[in-house]
């Protein structure tokens, strides 16, 4: 089966990189894999405070877009981001191919 990937870019507020990055892989990456999903690479431009990660899932856009709504509904969702008020100034999202 193909699996589907998402480009997630955030533009991190400087001062809070360094607790997103303790937050990220110890609460938000197990819980969207408990949901299908998988983060396939991250880096950071420490910079200029740019995150960038890939997450996919198994399936088509479709697919990857019903287990998106399912998460962004859950209730391990609304425990992750419990007490956060954004870490980010911006962000982009996108369905990348991989060509290499």
């Amino acid at each position: 089966m193909s699996r589907t990937v998402q480009l997630r870019r955030y533009n991190l507020k400087p001062h809070l990189v360094d607790e997103f990055l303790v937050w990220w892989p110890s609460l938000l990456v197990p819980a969207r894999a408990a949901y299908g999903f998988t983060v396939e690479s991250a880096y950071l431009n420490r910079e200029t405070a740019e995150f960038t990660w890939a997450v996919s899932a198994e399936g088509d856009q479709d697919e990857f877009r019903r287990l998106e709504q399912v998460w962004m509904a859950s209730p391990e969702r609304t425990v992750v981001f419990e007490g956060i008020d954004g870490w980010n100034d911006s962000t982009v999202i996108a369905f990348v191919e991989q060509l290499a």
